[in-house]
């Protein structure tokens, strides 16, 4: 058996890289309309190598006349799943990094449903993932891949929703899960300061660089906690300030402490200020 390239090994690795592209094509359309005309343009293909060894020629010269439109074809049948893959590759955090800036929009209708909770003294703990994972804690609620709004984020917070407990998770403009178990602040003085939703707040941003958004079921006050400090008691405009400023944070600047804010103490513990239970 000769093989097509001169190196064994780029032969496998041709086979490997089409066989992982059919998977994840099948993955892709399981459960969708689009699984039964994935399996027809199969069959089309499997009658005209059928009818190409058995020399049938009136099926394949059908077979290779739809050659010609098979391209257009494929666009056309599967244009919602090709859109859902490339949204995919631009969300991988590598792509996510040179994208950031600008990929804030969804920023807004967090921030509706936040002055919204506020208001309503409905209280509510909103992670937006960054460049860390969120996936053990994804796993903890109720999966959703919803479109992010304002309305959804409200609806889920409602007092008389199963899911207001606990947490959401967000994954730009996608709400990943509701009712999420986040871990409790590790510093036992923030047990005596606040809530278990701020200290859920605070545990998570020391584990992670994702940015949690607090809003107090007494008093409607609304907090952002990041990097293990949390910032109190922010209006509409401070807190579009303070996220557009953490999603905007580069590279080279992560490893920088946030300068200090007007309100956050000057100790060695996490930058806040007591207001009482939350």
């Amino acid at each position: 058996m000769t093989p097509v390239h001169g190196i064994w090994l780029l032969d496998v690795l041709d086979i490997l890289l089409v066989a992982i592209l059919f998977y994840r094509l099948l993955i892709l359309v399981k459960g969708t309309r689009s699984a039964q005309m994935y399996v027809g343009l199969l069959v089309i293909v499997l009658v005209g190598l059928v009818a190409r060894e058995l020399d049938l020629i009136a099926i394949r010269w059908i077979v290779e006349s739809l050659k010609t439109v098979w391209l257009i074809a494929f666009v056309i049948l599967f244009q919602p799943e090709l859109r859902h893959v490339l949204a995919l590759f631009g969300r991988t955090r590598y792509f996510r990094s040179f994208l950031r800036g600008e990929n804030i929009g969804f920023l807004g209708e967090t921030i509706r449903a936040v002055e919204t909770l506020g208001r309503r003294r409905h209280g509510a703990l909103i992670v937006i993932e960054r460049n860390t994972g969120l996936r053990n804690f994804v796993e903890t609620g109720t999966r959703l891949d919803a479109k992010a709004s304002a309305e959804l984020l409200v609806t889920l917070f409602s007092p008389g929703s199963p899911l207001h407990d606990g947490a959401v998770i967000l994954r730009e403009d996608n709400v990943l899960a509701a009712s999420c178990i986040l871990p409790l602040s590790s510093n036992p003085r923030m047990s005596e300061m606040f809530g278990t939703r701020h200290r859920a707040a605070l545990g998570l941003s020391e584990e992670t660089d994702a940015a949690v958004i607090v809003v107090s079921e007494q008093t409607g006050g609304i907090s952002v906690a990041f990097r293990g400090r949390l910032r109190q008691n922010l209006n509409e405009g401070e807190l579009r300030s303070e996220l557009s400023r953490i999603f905007r944070v580069r590279s080279e600047d992560e490893n920088q402490e946030p300068e200090l804010t007007e309100d956050a103490s000057a100790s060695d513990e996490p930058e806040v200020r007591a207001t009482g239970k939350a």
